[in-house]
């Protein structure tokens, strides 16, 4: 089978096509022919070995694909490694029906993107009805879907940051109330202007220095900031517990693997995305397809931050 494979650590250059042997279902496992694997910021770091886990080489990157059984179920599923090729074995428990009302695209936009901002929301900032929340990155695979699942969820204002006029008239469209630049200079002052003169209870940030200590600086008392990321590749400047005392402040770290395995956290809130997407209550974004041999291409534009939505690579060219 066509694969992309790295054997050595960097950035984009060492994502290479080869050919390699077919994988096998092991016990627990489905193979599956692939037909879309999604691409992930995460994916950026772990070519480079700069992720939360350590990678090992050789490495066939990406950790979500689309496809089909020997026996024509349709489904989606996480992989720890292994999706940048035409083939994938997948853990049957981490392997979702797709149904008919939702496209391939669809259902990898949710897997890791939708899920982690249903949980950011949900389990790690416990929105609750009327709060505001601040979506950094929010034409990306998952600000996007946190924009409108933060107004399904009751929020009273959503303020969007993203990075050109024309990524923020897509968060206004996908239902924020306003959308801000998200340079570090200002930041605290744009994000509580735009919250009315006040305060932002929950931030969902991904960026990391500046941007996070700015975030930080905008939270009202009993806000909640979520770091899921750090995209800058700067950490932030390290926070002080008078820090958080002083407002009641709370700063939440969230990973998605962390919620494999854990009962509620994975099938249920991926059935629940489904039948939003179904429904037409929630409007994933797929912004790009690649070829498989793209796969460099697609790192170097999410990189640079010249994507919305989400990102596919076809296995098929």
């Amino acid at each position: 089978m066509r694969a992309i494979q790295i054997t050595e650590f960097g950035g984009p250059e060492v994502l290479r096509a080869v050919d390699l042997p077919d994988p096998q279902a092991g016990p627990g496992q489905v193979l599956l022919e692939v037909s879309a694997a999604g691409v992930n910021y995460a994916d950026t770091h772990a070519v480079e070995d700069s992720y939360l886990s350590r990678t090992t080489l050789p490495l066939v990157p990406g950790a979500e694909v689309v496809g089909r059984t020997a026996d024509g179920r349709r489904l989606v599923a996480l992989t720890d490694h292994g999706g940048y090729a035409q083939r994938a074995a997948v853990q049957e428990a981490l392997a979702h029906e797709v149904p008919d009302g939702v496209t391939d695209g669809q259902a990898l936009a949710l897997v890791v993107q939708g899920l982690t901002a249903w949980h950011l929301l949900r389990t790690s900032a416990r929105l609750a009805p009327g709060e505001s929340v601040v979506v950094h990155a929010a034409a990306g695979g998952t600000g996007s879907l946190a924009v409108q699942l933060a107004r399904h969820f009751g929020a009273g204002r959503v303020i969007a940051t993203a990075s050109s006029e024309e990524k923020r008239k897509l968060a206004l469209e996908l239902g924020a109330d306003a959308a801000v630049d998200p340079s570090p200079e200002g930041l605290k002052e744009r994000l509580v202007e735009a919250n009315g003169g006040h305060r932002v209870d929950v931030v969902l940030e991904m960026t990391g220095g500046p941007v996070f200590d700015a975030s930080l600086e905008a939270l009202a008392p009993f806000g909640r900031l979520v770091a899921y990321g750090m995209a800058s590749r700067t950490p932030p400047t390290p926070v002080q517990a008078a820090q958080l005392m002083a407002r009641s402040r709370a700063v939440v770290g969230f990973w998605l693997m962390h919620c494999l395995g854990r009962p509620g956290m994975y099938a249920e809130p991926m059935a629940e995305l489904m039948r939003m997407t179904a429904d037409g209550l929630l409007e994933p974004r797929v912004g790009g397809v690649y070829g498989l041999t793209e796969a460099a291409r697609a790192h170097e534009d999410l990189r640079a931050r010249r994507t919305v939505g989400k990102l596919l690579l076809d296995p098929s060219r």
